[in-house]
């Protein structure tokens, strides 16, 4: 009987060390398949960066340029393209490591991830110039975004309804008049 005992010890052992192995396996299958689980951005979330940056323009997710590109941004304040800033040092390192800290190379959305590809390490410093941005609206005529509606292509907004949240997806677009 003590055999048997064993046996039926040993067998659950093998069984439960398989279940945990599997368990286990899953789990970073699970994970590694995170890595660009979505095409959306995280929409922004930082306090200071969207009232500090939300008063003049629309507040760019920071996984729309990679982390050099917001560091030329933010080095180049207070002359911001042509307009004069003044931003309090410490808003300034708030909004900066943020931007930085998020940026497209740290993100885990398929769209960072080919924006990253189409700079191949290119640092610019406006979204309207990122090669990927540009091919995917390449079929726009040009006029759109000179319409008093949209402004430029810069004004995601007016054309992505769903931009806020970092949702940029062809079906959810609806070109205003």
């Amino acid at each position: 009987m003590r055999q048997k005992s064993k046996n039926i010890l040993s067998i659950s052992a093998c069984c439960l060390s398989s279940l945990l192995f599997f368990s286990v396996a899953a789990a970073d299958h699970d994970h590694g398949h995170d890595k660009h689980e979505s095409k959306n951005l995280p929409p922004v979330t930082n306090e200071t960066y969207r009232q500090e940056c939300g008063a003049c323009h629309f507040v760019y997710q920071p996984g729309l340029l990679p982390a050099g590109s917001w560091e030329k941004i933010m080095n180049q304040l207070p002359a911001h393209f042509a307009e004069e800033l003044e931003i309090e040092q410490g808003a300034k390192n708030v909004i900066a490591d943020y931007l930085r800290s998020n940026a497209a190379e740290h993100a885990s959305a398929e769209r960072a991830a080919k924006i990253l590809k189409s700079l191949n390490g290119q640092k610019t410093l406006r979204i309207t110039e990122i090669p990927y941005i540009r091919k995917k609206h390449r079929e726009l005529q040009q006029d759109i975004f000179s319409r008093q509606s949209v402004g430029s292509l810069a004004n995601c907004p007016a054309c992505h309804t769903s931009a806020e949240q970092g949702v940029y997806e062809d079906d959810l677009v609806k070109i205003p008049q």
